[in-house]
């Protein structure tokens, strides 16, 4: 199950989008920023129905 999610990035400040998969469980992954290519870490909780996501720059 995926679950399109608006954020912004915390290097920038830009609008971004994640795509999460909710089937996979709990992920906490990096992706670069679309817009400045900085890296953010990608923290997704879920139980496969409910869920929450924190994005952080990555190092701290």
């Amino acid at each position: 199950m995926l679950e399109v999610e608006s954020c912004c990035c915390p290097w920038c400040g830009e609008p971004i989008e994640a795509v999460l998969d909710l089937s996979a469980g709990d992920q906490c992954y990096v992706e670069d920023c679309p817009v400045c290519c900085r890296p953010i870490v990608f923290d997704l909780r879920t139980d496969g129905v409910d869920w929450t996501l924190e994005l952080q720059r990555e190092g701290e």
